[in-house]
């Protein structure tokens, strides 16, 4: 993605947000194994060695959704960006969650370098966190969720009309949450967890 010189501080950082969320959650869906190691392939990001998506429709499906995001970033109006696993019946089994906030106040020059430092660690932490996480059934399937903190206008945006309502159900009771990474800056904050079903909650 290209840099535009009149772009504001919020636009920047949005930019660097969305290449970020493009990386992080294609390291995610290769972290749980859904597909071959075949599916990816390996290239070099912020210099650390990631995985890309080889096949053409997972990498265009992670690369659309996470771009369509820019314009509701550049504005905060998303409060989290989740990657869910979810079993045959449309339960999640297990959530990735980014939550985010980019500070609509901020009025200075954007340090990039800076702020792909804090989000390279992200990167490194995220495999570190395979232990943590649980085994995946051979029949999940999966998708990117985006949750707003005002529901933009499908009229008025042509990135909204790709946002539809999931059909994923919730769980009845509060989620196990595991702390794996956060960030907080002056223009941005990042936080990430992942959410399992908590295991005293009634089986259906």
């Amino acid at each position: 993605m290209e840099r535009k010189d009149n772009q504001t501080p919020q636009g920047e950082i949005a930019r660097i947000l969305v290449e970020f969320l493009e990386v992080a959650i294609t390291s995610v869906v290769f972290l749980k194994g859904v597909y071959p190691n075949g599916a990816f392939e390996r290239r070099r990001y912020m210099n650390l060695v990631v995985h890309k998506a080889r096949h053409p429709q997972l990498y265009e499906y992670i690369h659309v959704a996470v771009n369509g995001l820019l314009a509701f970033l550049t504005k905060d109006l998303i409060d989290r960006v989740a990657v869910v696993f979810l079993d045959d019946g449309g339960l999640p089994i297990e959530r990735f969650v980014f939550k985010l906030n980019v500070n609509q106040s901020y009025s200075s020059k954007v340090q990039q370098a800076d702020l792909e430092f804090s989000l390279r660690s992200f990167l490194i932490k995220l495999p570190l966190s395979e232990p943590l996480t649980k085994i995946l059934p051979p029949n999940c399937r999966w998708e990117i969720m985006a949750y707003f903190r005002a529901l933009p206008q499908a009229s008025t945006s042509k990135d909204a009309e790709m946002w539809i309502p999931s059909d994923a159900k919730q769980w009845q009771q509060p989620a196990v949450i595991t702390p794996i990474k956060s960030m907080s800056s002056e223009p941005l904050r990042v936080q990430v967890y992942a959410e399992d079903p908590n295991p005293s909650a009634p089986k259906n």
